[in-house]
């Protein structure tokens, strides 16, 4: 008992848990890349156009961040890097498409955001592509 109530942990339990965070949120982020890749007639037709370069240059930019820069935090691969446009992507949903509504439609969003900034902080841990280059 006394353990399980202890603050210390070691480091392949800090390395486990941000592996799990790791590739577990990059999974979900780019369920959503692969949706509006597969779909990209479709969203574009609506899609928010949040840069002022039209609504298919806007959709193939979230399209890079939330797929193809998910699947550089899922490997570990340019972590810190890669959760960016992630990150900004977010704040753009959050602020823009759901107008701040962070207990509701904006939760998604938020939560993200503040998982890949989490990431941003920590690193991507050992097990991973850039852990594994600077061992």
């Amino acid at each position: 008992m006394k353990k399980l109530l202890s603050t210390k942990y070691s480091a392949s339990a800090f390395n486990t848990a941000i592996f799990i965070l790791r590739v577990g949120a990059g999974i979900l982020m780019a369920a959503h890349g692969y949706d509006k890749l597969v779909h990209f007639k479709q969203y574009s037709a609506h899609f928010i156009n949040f840069l002022g370069l039209g609504q298919s240059t806007s959709l193939a930019l979230v399209i890079f961040a939330e797929f193809f820069c998910s699947i550089f935090v899922i490997l570990g691969l340019f972590t810190r890097l890669a959760v960016i446009p992630i990150m900004m992507v977010m704040l753009v949903a959050t602020f823009k498409a759901h107008n701040l509504d962070f207990f509701g439609d904006a939760e998604h969003p938020t939560l993200f955001f503040l998982v890949f900034l989490t990431i941003l902080f920590v690193g991507p841990g050992r097990v991973s592509v850039d852990g594994m280059v600077n061992k």
